[in-house]
């Protein structure tokens, strides 16, 4: 289970990739996750609702009760104990201040957000997906080839995790012969927290740029951890952060926000979830901000004139361009280049 959704009263829904935990909230001491989320009001919200309630209602759902031990008083007191101390803690207090000082914060509880009102759908798994006995049709990644249509301009893809496959490179390959332009980022070695993945990826670089694919590597840039990001900074990236958004834009028209990544796994392992929102607006905004900041927080990854790999560093006026993957020491990439003889690319 990948899907990422939080429903208050029926009323809001949160939708994006991020997981539950410090360092997708910029509260962790390591390196943190670049996220994106949309915040929707609406009639998808009692979609989502009714979602929630059919993975609940599956045959893969347990009571907790049935698998964990009963707590005993002393596990109780522990956990008491432990979130006192962390309440107490500077780190929770320059938290709770930033979240005071929101202007997004201040926005909601005042009333005055400002949405944009266009539709949206959901595509989502069917949750006997991992029992393998879903139809084709109750996929995602099907319901999503047929929300976002057939590009005819350009595609945008932000995938943290991005394993294009043959069958996804031969797909990008007849886009560009179509002249759809395709763009995509994902992270580089340095900045991606599963190097096996990283092996997964890194084969199609080659056959992807010389079907004309423009290709970005998000950066790991060492500085001050940000208090609250906006659209480009969670596109992007920011200090010493991985990507962890999943996106794309078609044609200017259409955005996908959501859990699936473009990879094997999300294809045929993982149950994933997602919006499609047809909106003009928030799409331009994505792409734009794609435009502005991937040769700025990216490597763009292109061929020189003998055909081998180059990563295009661009800080300021300064250009600096790298024969390997950058950021990283020869044992790294040398694992890399092992993993990628390993045959599980399907599990990836």
């Amino acid at each position: 289970m990948h899907n990422k959704s939080f429903n208050a009263d029926n009323q809001a829904a949160i939708v994006g990739g991020r997981n539950i935990a410090n360092e997708y909230f910029g509260a962790g001491s390591g390196a943190l996750f670049a996220d994106l989320d949309v915040l929707a009001i609406g009639p998808v919200v009692n979609e989502l609702s009714r979602d929630f309630d059919r993975y609940w209602a599956s045959a893969s759902a347990y009571p907790a009760s049935l698998i964990l031990p009963k707590a005993s008083e002393d596990d109780l007191a522990q956990v008491v104990e432990t979130a006192r101390e962390c309440g107490a803690s500077t780190e929770a207090s320059q938290y709770v201040c930033a979240v005071v000082e929101s202007e997004f914060l201040k926005n909601l509880l005042a009333g005055d957000l400002e949405f944009v009102w266009w539709p949206v759908s959901m595509v989502s798994d069917d949750p006997a997906k991992v029992l393998g006995e879903n139809p084709e049709k109750g996929l995602m990644s099907r319901q999503l080839a047929e929300a976002m249509g057939d590009p005819k301009h350009s595609i945008t893809l932000v995938s943290p995790y991005f394993i294009p496959t043959k069958a996804g490179v031969e797909m990008f390959q007849q886009l560009e012969r179509q002249g759809v332009q395709v763009r995509v980022l994902t992270n580089s070695l340095e900045a991606n927290d599963v190097a096996m993945v990283h092996a997964g990826y890194a084969k199609y670089r080659k056959p992807l740029l010389e079907a004309g694919v423009q290709l970005f590597e998000l950066r790991k840039v060492p500085g001050e951890k940000p208090v609250e990001r906006s659209l480009q900074d969670n596109l992007m990236g920011s200090s010493s952060s991985s990507l962890h958004a999943k996106t794309f834009a078609v044609d200017g028209k259409r955005l996908f926000v959501g859990s699936f990544n473009f990879d094997p796994r999300s294809v045929h392992i993982n149950n994933e979830l997602g919006f499609v929102i047809e909106s003009p607006e928030l799409t331009q905004l994505m792409e734009d901000h794609f435009e502005e900041q991937a040769r700025v927080t990216a490597y763009e990854v292109v061929l020189d004139e003998d055909g081998d790999l180059q990563w295009i560093e661009r800080n300021g006026d300064e250009e600096v361009r790298h024969s390997h993957d950058p950021g990283v020491g020869v044992f790294k990439r040398m694992m890399v280049s092992v993993f990628s003889f390993l045959p599980i690319e399907h599990l990836l």
